[in-house]
């Protein structure tokens, strides 16, 4: 449900629904940097034996289906060494899928999208790249890699067991150490330290070597422009064309989130006071905001509410974690993010059943690999931090839980720094599609600026209604094709992310309408009752 359009039934389910899944772990539910693909699962692969006599040379590749779509795909893997510093040691497989072009003319360029995170599965989201993309496809492969540590390549999965109910823990119960610890002691067989993004990029080169695509227009969303951006430093050769959407600059640690954060939840207030419907019924919506914050910053709210699926009595222990999580997971989706003022109403009020649809869609639901996750953070950004950028991560509520929870995994992990100029701007000429949303609550359009530093030709749109992944919320997709198919940023016209495609906040569950007072409620209904009891 992160990815793509949420309709209405589905918010308000959302909304009013838990969800009885296991708790993940205090970082995997509070503090993924960046988080918004969905994941359908992998359907297993059906391999096409009739053809395997003429497949010898590509043993390890066959067709499969994924969830979400009924055609048959080409999928495979490569072998390399975990270390590529011993070729000879422990060897990962290497996982890619290959979406065909309907009408491709042409096979050696590809059309690769990189997944998000850090830590999904670029698979896992083969059905939204490919409505996402279908106008690239006409012409196209899109070429999808489980990046090492996710999906099906060597996952790094660390979740946490032995709760019965998310709803009921107290976050601050965490002993952050002791279950980094654990993650680690069950992925033991794994060389963390080698699951960084640049020996990623060596991986997905050589995917392509082996599938014999010579070009590859690339696509990174959110921690995949990181990707993305290593691939303009380090291969230019083989790229035509790059799409970065919600941007992570390579000067950027991804721990300063914490203030576009803030930023998106000021965003959020505006946009309900600038909305005569939403002031009118929100009127003190930040004063609500920040009365239910200060309350469950000094305690939990503990009460008793209905099991879901059993329909028994169970404990739901409210937190300041749980409140603010889901607030700024529902931020990402805009259908979400429509339901935020009636949440944050009814919490004022000590009705926390809104909150709790909202928390739902949070509970393992990123599909976030959290093993690679962190070794993609305490190697490339935990430790480049200043004690500048430190001070102001700290000075907002998520930065602050952000820095606390690293300074103390990132011991453990004990992933070796990335060099100095790993954080230098990307330096190139190619063209290049850069996409920023207004509303993003994790890489705001500030960043994308940042980005363009010494992109020399580059253009950066900036979609007023999307939050992050413009692509999947505007007709930035038919722009992407357009750069594919011509080569050349410098003719794109993004007049049309100027669209309001702005959706109306939710007046209670069920209406973004204005509600009407109790007489006129009297006055419709009872015209209704009349007739039907004619039926």
């Amino acid at each position: 449900m992160l990815y793509g359009k949420l309709d209405r039934s589905e918010a308000v389910e959302a909304v009013n629904t838990i969800k009885g899944k296991p708790l993940m772990t205090l970082i995997s539910t509070l503090l993924v940097s960046s988080v918004i693909l969905s994941l359908p699962a992998f359907a297993s692969v059906d391999s096409d034996s009739s053809k395997q006599d003429a497949q010898q040379s590509h043993q390890n590749e066959s067709h499969c289906y994924v969830d979400g779509l009924s055609e048959q795909l080409n999928c495979g893997f490569i072998t390399v060494a975990e270390n590529p510093a011993k070729p000879d040691g422990k060897q990962i497989e290497i996982h890619y899928v290959v979406l065909p072009g309907i009408k491709n003319s042409d096979h050696t360029q590809a059309f690769l999208a990189i997944a998000g995170g850090p830590g999904q599965s670029a698979i896992d989201n083969a059905a939204g790249f490919n409505r996402m993309f279908s106008k690239v496809r006409q012409k196209r492969d899109i070429l999808l890699i489980d990046q090492r540590g996710t999906g099906r390549s060597n996952i790094l999965n660390c979740e946490g067991e032995g709760f019965d109910s998310a709803l009921a823990i107290n976050e601050a119960d965490f002993d952050v150490a002791e279950e980094t610890q654990a993650c680690l002691d069950k992925i033991i067989d794994s060389d963390v330290t080698q699951y960084g993004s640049l020996n990623a990029l060596n991986d997905f080169e050589a995917v392509r070597k082996h599938l014999g695509y010579q070009k590859l227009h690339v696509y990174g969303i959110s921690y995949g422009t990181r990707m993305a951006q290593l691939y303009l430093r380090h291969h230019p050769e083989v790229l035509s064309t790059v799409t970065i959407d919600g941007v992570v600059p390579m000067q950027q640690s991804v721990l300063a989130i914490g203030n576009a954060i803030s930023r998106a939840f000021d965003l959020l207030i505006k946009d309900c006071n600038s909305s005569s419907l939403c002031g009118a019924q929100f009127p003190n919506l930040k004063a609500d905001l920040d009365s239910v914050d200060a309350k469950l910053t000094i305690a939990p709210v503990i009460s008793q509410v209905r099991d879901p699926l059993t329909g028994e009595a169970t404990q739901l222990t409210m937190t300041r974690a749980k409140f603010m999580g889901a607030i700024r997971m529902a931020l990402y989706m805009p259908n979400v993010r429509a339901l935020i003022p009636h949440a944050i109403s009814e919490a004022a009020k000590e009705n926390y059943q809104p909150i709790m649809g909202l928390y739902s869609l949070t509970i393992d639901s990123t599909g976030i690999a959290m093993g690679m996750h962190a070794s993609v953070i305490c190697g490339e950004d935990w430790q480049r931090m200043t004690a500048e950028e430190r001070e102001s991560a700290n000075s907002t509520y998520f930065g602050s839980e952000m820095i606390k929870t690293f300074e103390q995994s990132c011991a453990i992990w004990n992933m070796p720094a990335v060099a100095a100029d790993f954080s230098a701007p990307i330096s190139s000429d190619i063209p290049i599609l850069v996409l920023s949303g207004e509303l993003d609550p994790a890489t705001p359009p500030s960043w994308g600026e940042l980005a363009m530093e010494k992109l020399t030709n580059a253009q950066h749109f900036i979609a007023p209604y999307a939050t992050h992944g413009v692509a999947h919320q505007s007709c930035a997709n038919d722009l992407i094709a357009e750069l594919v198919e011509t080569g050349s940023v410098k003719e794109i016209d993004g007049e049309c992310l100027n669209k309001d495609v702005s959706r109306n906040f939710y007046l209670n569950a069920s209406t973004v309408e204005a509600i009407p007072s109790t007489e006129q409620e009297n006055q419709q209904v009872k015209p209704a009752a009349q007739g039907a009891s004619h039926d």
